[in-house]
Formats: structure tokens, sequence, C-alpha cells
């Protein structure tokens, strides 16, 4: 055990003497390598940092939530000119699925409008996510707030001028002083603040309840009517826990079609979005994105496998006469083996600890520079180091055994 630990203490020697006396040829071969494992781990930290963001946004919601509306999720067999016929939920819809469908925890009705500015006295925020939505939001999205309160549903019924305002809004129109109670104007009217938002970082879209107000969805019905193309209305369903969520879908099918008065045998003119389906796409985007980033960060390795395969190389001809006398004092091949191997990995292993500072550097800068939390997790952190070991023994194997199997004569006449 002890020839083997002075084996890897004179390996390392050898490794740091080689980066002290050839810095330029050393630097060159090990840049390889650093590429590599900077880019794999990079685009890795990237790929978790954005998981756990999505996973942290999304955890409110629960992923049998169904998105009644319009529009698919995802792909569709459905011509897009077909698709583009289907007609708007409408709120009448929503009251009628609310009186009739079982096994529902909360039934809420939301409508997808453009942003908006929002004043008070000589302050404006503009690009404010206007989010209309029912009185049952504030369970079904598991709202939380740092003051005030949710509109009730007598609020919402009566399209009451009031709203909820996110945590940015309220500091960039009030300061240090409390909103609730203030009159800000928004749609040309004054609507009371009666509730702020805990502050909540950007979401995974770049949207954010920190940029959001919402306001009963009655005003916008009565503001712009219910047929109007430029609104995207929803009804969203949260079933009880432990439904059978295919029969669930059927029930809302059927109690749709049959209010709608769509025939037997033609197709449902409206999509039943589960919201795990919407949590799967996105999983399947990430790992497609971990997939691709392998692949064309395996280059970046693989040119600098060659490189330390070359360096190795040189390294076994510049000692070739030392590699004598040692076999000629008696060390045996796999000691020589060893040696050029361990030099190999630690090389190796040199350039991927660069690489994963550098990443290490960035993360750091783009988190305080963003808000956005970039991690470079221990998990991350050891398959950086892994792999460049690995990337030191398959580069290093030919070199180290062509070193070995030198014969000792020849080889202190070679270096003579």
């Amino acid at each position: 055990m002890l020839v083997y630990l002075r084996l890897l203490s004179e390996s390392f020697r050898f490794a740091t003497n080689a980066l002290r006396n050839n810095k330029l040829r050393t630097l060159l071969s090990l840049l390889g390598v650093t590429i590599g494992i900077f880019s794999i781990i990079a685009v890795l930290a990237a790929v978790d940092s954005l998981n756990r963001k999505i996973t942290k946004d999304l955890s409110t919601l629960d992923k049998n939530t169904i998105y009644l509306f319009n529009q698919s999720f995802g792909p569709s067999e459905i011509p897009k000119w077909k698709r583009e016929q289907f007609p708007n939920v409408k709120y009448d819809e929503y009251l009628y699925m609310k009186g009739v469908m079982t096994n529902t925890d909360q039934l809420g009705y939301q409508i997808f409008t453009k942003t908006e500015s929002i004043k008070y006295e000589s302050k404006t925020v503009s690009d404010v996510n206007i989010v209309p939505v029912s009185q049952e939001f504030i369970d079904i999205q598991g709202l939380e707030f740092e003051d005030g309160r949710f509109y009730t549903e007598s609020e919402a019924n009566s399209a009451a001028p009031v709203v909820v305002i996110g945590k940015e809004i309220a500091t960039s129109l009030f300061e240090d002083f409390n909103p609730i109670g203030k009159k800000v104007r928004l749609y040309g009217q004054r609507f009371t603040v009666i509730g702020v938002l805990k502050k909540q970082g950007a979401g995974m879209f770049g949207d954010s309840d920190d940029t959001s107000a919402y306001l009963p969805v009655n005003f916008i019905r009565q503001k712009f009517g219910d047929n109007n193309k430029g609104l995207v209305n929803v009804i969203v369903f949260k079933p009880v826990n432990g439904v059978d969520m295919e029969a669930y879908k059927a029930e809302i099918s059927q109690k749709l079609r049959s209010f709608r008065g769509i025939k037997a045998g033609e197709i449902d003119n409206f999509f039943i979005n589960v919201f795990s389906g919407f949590t799967d796409l996105v999983d399947g985007l990430i790992s497609d994105m971990q997939f691709y980033g392998w692949w064309i960060c395996g280059f970046s390795l693989l040119v600098g496998g060659f490189g330390i395969a070359n360096i190795m190389f040189v390294s076994v001809k510049e000692r070739t006469n030392l590699i004598g006398i040692q076999k000629s004092l008696g060390a045996k091949n796999r000691f020589i083996l060893f040696q050029f191997l361990f030099e190999a990995i630690i090389l190796s292993v040199i350039g991927g600890m660069i690489g994963l500072f550098l990443v290490w550097i960035i993360a750091f800068g783009l988190t305080k520079a963003l808000d956005f939390e970039f991690v470079l997790g221990t998990g991350n952190i050891l398959l950086g180091t892994g792999l460049a070991a690995l990337i030191g023994l398959i580069s290093g194997i030919l070199p180290a055994i062509s070193a070995s199997k030198l014969d000792p004569v020849e080889a202190i006449r070679t270096g003579i």
C-alpha cells in the first residue's frame, strides 16, 4: 500500500513538474479537457438550475389540475385550421360546470389578456401581467400574501374595483408605505389595493407573481365582452385527491358536449389539458437539452483526450533514460505503467478542476446579476471530476503501456 502511495506522490510531482517546466505545451494540452468539462458541467448546471426553478414554481399546483380551453398544451392530430375554429369557453359554461361536476375540489375561471400599466399618483409600473380570475384561484394556485387578502365571491361576482398586486409592483409604487387601501389607476379607473403577494422571484418563462395584478374576472368581461377574440378564456378544474383522472376527464367531456349540443360522432371542439401533461412536456425538453448538450460537449472532451495522450507520449519520450534507470534498479513494468497512468489522470483532473472553477465563477456571477439562482451541485462537481479522471485514464493508457514495455538497456542507451 505504501508503495502505491509513494507512486501516487511521485506521479503528482511529475505532473506538477510538467506543468511548471512546459507551461505552454501543458496549457494547450489541458485546454481541451478544461473546455470539455466546463461545457458539459455548465450545460448540466444550467439545466439543473432551470429544472429546480420550474419544480419550485409549479410546486403549488396539483399535477392533476386541468385546463379546459380551445388550445392544446402539446401536439394535436386535429388540423390547425380546424383548431382555430374552436370557440372560446364561456362564463356561463364555467357556471354550468361548477354546478354539475362531481369529485371536484375547486373550479375556477381565468382570462388571459395583454399586459397593462398601473399608476399611483405620479408613479407608473409598465408591463404588468394582468390576471383576471374568479375567487377560487386563491386555493387553486395556493397564493401566499405578505399583506391583505384576496377578493371574496361577492366582490368577484359584482366586478368590484379591487386588485391584488405583486411585491415588485407594491415596492415600485408605494416604496415603504403600506399599499392596502390605496387607490391605483388601471384601465382608466380606480382600483383599491386589498392584498400584496409574497415575493416569488422570476418564473420559469420570465413571468412572476411579483409583477402580476389579480382582479375580478367579471371586470374584464364587462369591459371587453365574452366574445373578444383577443382574450383566451380558461376553465380550471382541481379534482379531489385520488380521483380516476380518465373517468374525470370523460365526465368533463360528456358534460360540456351536452351543454354545447355536440352530436355523437363529432369531435370535441375543446381541449382537456391535464397539468401533468405540461410538466411531462417540460421534463422531455429538459432531457433533450441534456442529451444534445452531452453530444456537443463530448467532442470537446474527445479533443481534450487527444491532448492528454499527446503530452503523455512526449513525456515518455523525454523520460526514456529515466525509465531505463528505474527498470535497471528493479522497477517492475506495472510500477512504470501506474506511474504514467497516475500522471495522466492527475493532469486531466487538474484541467477538469479548472473547468469546474470557471463554471462556479460564472454561476456565482450570474446569480448575483440576475434574479435566478444558478446552482453548481455536488453531483455535478463529482461528475466533472470523475469525467476528467476517466479521460485521463483512457488517454494515458497507451503511453503508459508503451513506457512499461521499454527495454531498460535500450532505454538507457537512447537517453545517452
